[in-house]
């Protein structure tokens, strides 16, 4: 047992690059030496979702073919999802099927991608059934954003203790806490504020990292210097949804137009919130401006 807690983590750099958002950096330095078949296949998958992140859906859709690992058939599931929204219905009905199936439905990864799945649909208590039981620290992390996203930081905060209590300067623990803060409010918005800091100043400049620490600028009225955290995270990722859309709320509270971030967020990102919330206020404008004409 001493011998397995002294191994060497092969992957630590890999997943660090992967949960930060410093996709591409995980790919290029995939190639890590004297791997276990099942350090391999946890390898294949960061690499594969990475690309999924960079929105390269049919690399991982080609790539990965029927004789692939339960895992790596769970993250092709997910780039089908995402790549093609008019197959949503098969794609979850083969999800359900796999999750039911005795022989592989607790796999880790499969419950991963299932949550990712179902919460990207908004069926949070779908999402729940699969990932609540927890077993990895991404499946913690994932919980503590479906709870955030139900509005139930009290249950996040539970999860974020379990987390504390695994790793408490894990990353996924740290960002975990990061978005918990943002959702308090208040005097916690400093404390998130100054993990994203340390990332910055531990890592590799991400859009997750620059965007995060700009959403702690907006909440603590600091517009300026979000504005130029946000410029620069574009400067990264010209197609970020994220980005794009803190720099829509941005510009407004700077009395600055936005309309060109709005179009290349309906561009890139159509079904993004912020795009349906703006198709909807433009409807319901166009319906009062006919109803006094």
């Amino acid at each position: 047992m001493a011998a397995a807690a002294s191994a060497p983590d092969h992957l630590f750099n890999l997943r660090n690059n992967f949960f930060l958002g410093a996709y591409q950096a995980a790919i290029n330095h995939s190639e890590v030496p004297n791997l276990s078949p099942d350090d391999v296949v946890e390898r294949d998958c960061l690499v594969y979702r990475s690309y999924i992140a960079l929105g390269s859906y049919q690399l991982v859709i080609h790539e990965i073919d029927a004789s692939a690992a339960t895992p790596l058939q769970a993250v092709k599931l997910l780039a089908l999802f995402l790549s093609a929204p008019e197959a949503k219905e098969s794609t979850i009905s083969s999800l359900k099927e796999w999750l039911a199936d005795p022989a592989i439905g607790s796999n880790a990864i499969l419950r991963l991608i299932a949550g990712i799945i179902f919460m990207h649909d908004q069926d949070y208590n779908e999402a729940l059934k699969h990932t609540n039981s927890g077993g990895t620290m991404e499946l913690h992390a994932l919980n503590v954003q479906i709870f955030l996203k139900m509005h139930r930081s009290d249950y996040a905060e539970r999860q974020l203790r379990v987390m504390q209590q695994i790793d408490e300067d894990h990353t996924l623990t740290q960002l975990a806490s990061a978005w918990l803060n943002l959702s308090v409010g208040g005097s916690k918005i400093q404390e998130a504020y100054l993990i994203f800091q340390d990332f910055s100043e531990k890592y590799q400049m991400t859009s997750l990292i620059l965007n995060g620490k700009a959403v702690c600028c907006m909440h603590m009225g600091n517009f300026d210097e979000a504005e130029t955290l946000l410029l620069e995270a574009l400067n990264k990722d010209a197609k970020d949804p994220e980005t794009l859309a803190n720099l829509v709320v941005c510009c407004l509270h700077l009395g600055k137009p936005s309309s060109r971030f709005v179009s290349q967020l309906k561009l890139s990102h159509p079904d993004h919130v912020l795009v349906k919330r703006t198709s909807t206020a433009e409807e319901s404008f166009d319906r009062a401006v006919q109803s006094v004409a």
